[in-house]
């Protein structure tokens, strides 16, 4: 490992590393691996925020089930080239070198048994020996690209806190970003990226947040804080696409995986349709009971498969007028009416809870301006794009980390 040069008052790198979370560790590990130089800057304090809470602080780190298409993209086969060259099984293999202990839960979802901690830990160390340098609490203010010199960058950032602050100049030959995108910003998201792209003459996507609950108005708002803490296992579709998993009602709307997969899917104005019985034909349950047990309520039947209190409110808008009348005497006709409202209740959201909460943001620079196969920028030498500051985004369940090991891998081995 070659020591840092000066030229002129500015250090000399191979590589800057412009964010320090999971994409941007990822690759100055492996580029330093290389022996190449290299820097990485975070604007926050500390770097791998959005590791340390991601997953309910145990980090859903990849998926034993990782395709194209777990992705939303403008090029659904954009992310194929990096998904095969650094698969899910690789970074399971660095987590094992690493006596991480890890688990599988749903959908073949792995976390770590531990902490989220484990993996940063493991980042650092490999960025460690790689003799990546690090450096927190910067603010970049600048990146231009060295004039007669195709690949070269200069960055100005101001290192410190108010009142200890240094200006400060590096350059490098390979610039990645891997700033991340706009959602979460408390854990260090921001729009740095798409400036850069911008300056860069790069295009940019539309952009909006992903992953995030939905809110409403009047009537629903209300029901759903009466209903708040509530979690049940439906399946919620929109714009052709389903996903089955739980629910969660709030005081501001519904929450939960289903709410959050299905939120990339959907766009202002739409409804969702929620089938409350996933794992049952409501129709012929409703008319079998009927026949087997008509001294019931409608209400009491339903409440062996859904929580009282959504029953109860349920009751009140579809069939107020019967609430008293047992089972038998609801027509056959009637009673697949009401299945029919169970399996496709129709919401429809005011908007999302927005980046504010959002896991992830949707849209970012355009894959059609970078290579597939390097992350490379195709109109700039030495200028990378890596993670979420792409238009890349993937589906809940440990994809979108998969993303960032396997884009920042991509670049990597090239700067």
């Amino acid at each position: 490992m070659g020591a840092v040069r000066m030229q002129g008052n500015a250090l000399q790198y191979d590589v800057i590393v412009l964010g320090g979370g999971a994409a941007g560790l990822f690759c100055a590990a492996v580029a330093g691996a290389r022996g190449r130089r290299v820097l990485v800057l975070e604007k926050a304090n500390k770097v791998g925020k959005k590791i340390l809470m991601s997953g309910g602080g145990r980090c859903n780190f990849t998926n034993y089930f990782v395709g194209a298409d777990n992705y939303i993209c403008g090029n659904p086969h954009f992310c194929k080239a990096a998904l095969s060259r650094y698969t899910q099984w690789d970074f399971i293999a660095l987590v094992e070198r690493y006596g991480i202990a890890y688990e599988e839960r749903r959908h073949g979802q792995l976390f770590c048994v531990h902490s989220a901690a484990d993996i940063l830990a493991m980042l650092l160390a490999e960025c460690e020996q790689a003799g990546v340098d690090i450096v927190t609490r910067c603010d970049v203010r600048s990146v231009q690209a060295t004039t007669g010199q195709p690949g070269a960058y200069a960055v100005e950032y101001v290192q410190g806190v108010k009142g200890d602050a240094v200006r400060q100049r590096a350059g490098c030959a390979s610039l990645v970003v891997a700033t991340g995108a706009l959602s979460i910003p408390t854990l260090g998201g921001s729009g740095l990226g798409y400036e850069l792209a911008a300056q860069f003459s790069l295009p940019l996507t539309e952009r909006r947040a992903g992953l995030v609950p939905f809110m409403f108005s009047d009537a629903t708002k209300a029901l759903c804080e009466r209903l708040a803490g509530i979690a049940l296992e439906v399946e919620v579709s929109c714009n052709g696409r389903s996903f089955t998993e739980n629910m969660l009602f709030t005081h501001r709307g519904i929450s939960g995986p289903v709410i959050l997969q299905i939120s990339n899917y959907w766009h202002p104005g739409d409804a969702i349709a929620v089938n409350l019985l996933p794992a049952l034909d409501a129709a012929q349950w409703l008319l079998d009971s009927k026949r087997g047990h008509g001294n019931i309520l409608l209400r009491t039947l339903l409440q062996q498969q859904l929580p009282k209190a959504l029953v109860g409110e349920l009751q009140a808008q579809w069939w107020p007028q019967e609430a008293a009348r047992k089972l038998a005497d609801f027509s056959d006709q009637r009673l697949r009416e009401v299945a029919a409202l169970l399996g496709n209740w129709r919401l429809k959201p005011v908007g999302t809870e927005g980046y504010r909460t959002a896991e992830v943001t949707l849209g970012g620079v355009d894959t059609a301006a970078i290579s597939s196969k390097t992350m490379e920028a195709r109109n700039r030498s030495g200028l990378y794009f890596i993670g979420e500051v792409l238009d890349v985004s993937g589906h809940l369940g440990g994809y979108n980390f998969q993303w960032a090991w396997s884009s920042a891998f991509s670049a990597g081995q090239v700067v």
